[in-house]
């Protein structure tokens, strides 16, 4: 999409649960029209990026998808999501996009501050409690 899109997570772990309290993320995306749109964007796809590594599992039974509806695939509520601080980098450059760049990094932000606060890497998503046993 043309836009490039950093993240560094702050979390905690207790008991195997992993717990996000701050990303800072900074992202350019070429010239700035609204920004306004691009800190919600990075806000929500951050957000939905976090939902999907701590939450979204889609499993077989059977031969067969378990989860057949939305309500199969739980969300990140408010009361669990990290506050999350935008930078937006100056540039002239042509604006790129900005629908789904945040998405994608937020998965490797959280691991990455996982393993540096247990000395456990992960290595299967979504992240489970039995993968940090004994870390914290």
């Amino acid at each position: 999409f043309g836009s490039i899109v950093g993240q560094v997570a702050e979390v905690s772990v207790t008991n195997g649960a992993v717990r996000a309290h701050k990303i800072w993320c900074a992202v350019d995306t070429g010239w700035v029209i609204n920004p306004d749109t691009i800190k919600a964007q990075m806000e929500g796809g951050t957000i939905y990026g976090l939902t999907a590594a701590l939450k979204g599992e889609i499993t077989i039974q059977n031969g067969r998808v378990v989860q057949h509806h939305f309500n199969d695939y739980p969300m990140m509520r408010h009361n669990e999501a990290p506050e999350v601080e935008v930078y937006i980098v100056p540039s002239t450059e042509v604006p790129g996009g900005i629908g789904e760049p945040s998405t994608a990094v937020a998965a490797g932000a959280l691991v990455n501050a996982v393993s540096a606060a247990t000395g456990k890497r992960i290595y299967r998503l979504p992240i489970r409690a039995e993968q940090l046993r004994g870390a914290d």
